[in-house]
């Protein structure tokens, strides 16, 4: 069962004068890790250091520091503590003393790993795309169903009515398959979104 963490948590620690300031977040797409790393840009910093991974995708940056000493051992730390949909960032103030690349490995290591730490971790909860569509009139009662079932949507008015993008659960799907079946008498069907297979 992947975990996710359930909110932005941040571990300090000083070694040897650098100062090392990690940042966990959960993350849903590749869009809000770039919106996180760029609200979180600070040119204090000697090194801004991360790793990410959502689902099966994964990326890093060691940002000037020596190739596989930051990015890949917090990721190593993400994976260690079975983590997906988070982002750890890492930033570092040098303070004038070389740690060397077993030092770097294990400073940057240890402060993802001690962040990650102090993160709740909570069930991480697959969700499916899916879509359909209605009259306005019919609209209130499927508005009110979603958010009873605290479902994230967005709805788009057309001149025909309102077209719904949703994310739903897999225990949600049928019950509401249905429900969209008997509310729009049979004209209209909840369509499951085909996620493009990466390879």
């Amino acid at each position: 069962m992947p975990f996710t963490i359930s909110s932005l948590v941040t571990f300090e620690e000083e070694i040897k004068k650098s100062r090392f300031q990690a940042l966990a977040t959960p993350v849903e797409s590749e869009q809000e890790v770039k919106d996180f790393l760029e609200a979180y840009r600070d040119p204090t910093t000697t090194h801004q250091c991360w790793a990410w991974k959502i689902g099966h995708h994964v990326r890093f940056n060691d940002d000037g520091e020596p190739s596989g000493t930051a990015g890949r051992p917090i990721l190593a730390t993400i994976e260690g503590n079975e983590l997906t949909n988070v982002l750890v960032l890492v930033n570092r103030w040098y303070g004038g003393i070389k740690l060397g690349t077993g030092g770097l490995v294990r400073a940057y290591g240890g402060c993802a790993g001690q962040c990650l730490v102090l993160a709740e971790k909570i069930e991480l909860i697959e969700k499916t795309p899916v879509q359909f569509a209605c009259n306005f009139g019919e609209w209130a009662i499927f508005q009110y169903e979603l958010n009873q079932q605290q479902i994230d949507y967005q709805e788009n008015y057309t001149a025909n009515g309102v077209e719904v993008l949703a994310n739903m659960q897999k225990h949600q799907i049928e019950a509401f398959a249905l429900k969209v079946q008997d509310i729009t008498r049979g004209r209209e069907a909840l369509k499951i979104i085909e996620e493009p297979q990466d390879d």
